[in-house]
């Protein structure tokens, strides 16, 4: 066990992608907004299995409460959800795109220093295209990619048919494909239904 694991308590460390591939939707969205008219929904989630230890739990609520410190000068509110999955979400409210894709990457870095990076599973951005249909952008944090997913019909957090717009995901990379790392293995392109945003 070397010094960085002794410090960390034996936790194994996964390699972190890096943080550009997160920030890299700050530019694809002007791209989607002018070129395709697919437009922020203002929110943004970030999902991750917590645990039951006074160390996670204490990380996840100073994150919070940084969160609601630093939306008083952005704008940012912020939430909390957990899904029928008993995973956790920290939902962000906010006009202003850069400042959603600036608040997950704080959640997701610390609970990355905290040791709990791979607790992370992936960052949700919501937009609407311009016939108001639902584009979802996930960040797969583990593999440092991004991924389009549309719903056929409604929002993903409905309940009944669970169906996407194959077609409509596979123009929507062909827009990104240049601006954003998207995942190449198209059967990790995991849809993620009853999403609470």
């Amino acid at each position: 066990m070397g010094f960085l694991d002794a410090l960390l308590g034996g936790r194994k460390k996964l390699k972190a992608p890096a943080p550009d591939r997160l920030f890299a939707m700050s530019t694809a969205y002007v791209t989607l907004q002018t070129g395709h008219a697919i437009t922020t929904k203002g929110v943004a989630g970030i999902v991750f299995q917590p645990l039951a230890t006074a160390d996670f739990e204490s990380i996840a609520t100073e994150m919070e409460e940084v969160l609601r410190g630093t939306g008083e000068e952005t704008g940012t509110t912020i939430t909390t959800a957990d899904d029928e999955h008993d995973y956790r979400w920290m939902i962000l409210h906010d006009p202003d795109l850069e400042d959603l894709v600036v608040g997950v990457n704080a959640v997701g870095d610390a609970l990355a220093v905290g040791g709990y990076g791979d607790r992370v599973l992936a960052a949700v951005f919501a937009f609407t295209d311009a016939k108001g249909r639902p584009v979802y952008f996930i960040y797969n944090y583990k593999r440092g990619a991004w991924y389009p997913f549309v719903p056929a019909g409604g929002t993903a957090g409905e309940a009944g048919g669970q169906e996407r717009n194959a077609e409509r995901e596979m123009q929507i990379k062909a827009m990104v494909a240049g601006e954003l790392p998207i995942e190449a293995e198209m059967e990790r392109w995991f849809p993620l239904w009853g999403m609470p945003i």
